[in-house]
């Protein structure tokens, strides 16, 4: 019954999917901040083995439910009323109901961000397999944009798995040929690759990380070799316009590391929804044809 009222009213639709966005968009919070950590625990426990020195006591469990959330001020835990998406930040006035100590606007920040873009796709896509496969995604690339922010990594925890299900849903020819996607995934890996190389061997410096080559080779496997070129040039466009924005911010020099990971992100993301509109404008302004 719910399937059918969503599928026939629009606006419905658009409103359900957006208030799960702003739901989700409280997970990505957690899992923002907690990925890393667990991954950071997770390779001092590797090296430690590696090094054969003695384990070290056991910590509380630390993962992504456990432990309940809490005020990093002072420890307040955080009772269900004081974590309803938007809302609770706006009833709270950005204050933690124990310390008083200001919450980061961030948090409300991302959940409006997912809720909005859980709505956009909802718009844009109708009810469809579409809409339930670019929602995980569009998630996906917002958590990793997030990360690779604040720490200047991109997980194989979330890029792979992302990486296999454009694959899957392609392989059924949703978004683009099974061939042109298995080829996306190839050529997006390989072209970055090759320019970390070539730039490595002329400065001797790295100008990227892995991680990036993957989030490429992933936005290929979704939308297929053709929307490689585009996502380059408007993440390379987006990198020196924003990266020196982001420079400014933080007060850092030109020669601080910038991460690349969002703006791939985005510039793939626009690709993927409106790359072909986008060439095809281009070229009808520049006077080219295609036969």
């Amino acid at each position: 019954m719910l399937i059918e009222v969503l599928m026939e009213s629009s606006l419905f639709l658009v409103a359900a999917v957006g208030l799960l966005g702003l739901l989700v968009g409280s997970f990505l919070n957690v899992l923002v901040y907690r990925l890393p950590i667990m991954m950071q625990r997770e390779w001092q426990m590797q090296a430690r083995e590696l090094l054969s020195l003695p384990e070290e006591v056991p910590e509380k469990r630390f993962n992504l439910l456990l432990p309940a959330s809490q005020c990093p001020h002072c420890g307040h835990a955080i009772r269900c009323w004081e974590n309803i998406p938007l809302l609770s930040w706006l009833a709270l006035r950005g204050r933690c109901s124990a310390c008083q100590q200001a919450i980061s606007p961030r948090y409300p920040l991302v959940e409006l961000l997912c809720g909005l873009l859980s709505a956009g796709l909802a718009w844009h896509f109708g009810m469809g397999w579409a809409l339930l496969l670019m929602l995980p995604l569009t998630c996906g690339l917002l958590a990793m944009s997030l990360i690779d922010m604040d720490h200047h990594l991109l997980p194989d925890s979330l890029v792979l798995p992302l990486l296999w299900l454009g694959l899957i849903a392609n392989s059924f020819g949703l978004f683009t040929s099974l061939e042109a996607a298995l080829w996306g995934a190839v050529w997006g890996y390989l072209s970055l690759w090759s320019l970390y190389w070539v730039f490595r061997l002329l400065t001797g410096k790295e100008g990227m990380g892995y991680g990036d080559f993957k989030l490429l080779a992933m936005l290929g496997a979704w939308g297929g070799w053709q929307i490689l070129p585009l996502t380059l040039l408007l993440s390379s466009l987006l990198g020196a316009v924003l990266g020196m924005l982001w420079l400014r911010l933080k007060g850092a020099d030109r020669h601080s590391p910038i991460p690349f990971g969002p703006f791939l992100a985005v510039a793939g993301w626009i690709a993927l929804l409106w790359g072909e509109a986008i060439t095809s404008g281009y070229l009808g302004f520049a006077g080219i044809h295609s036969f």
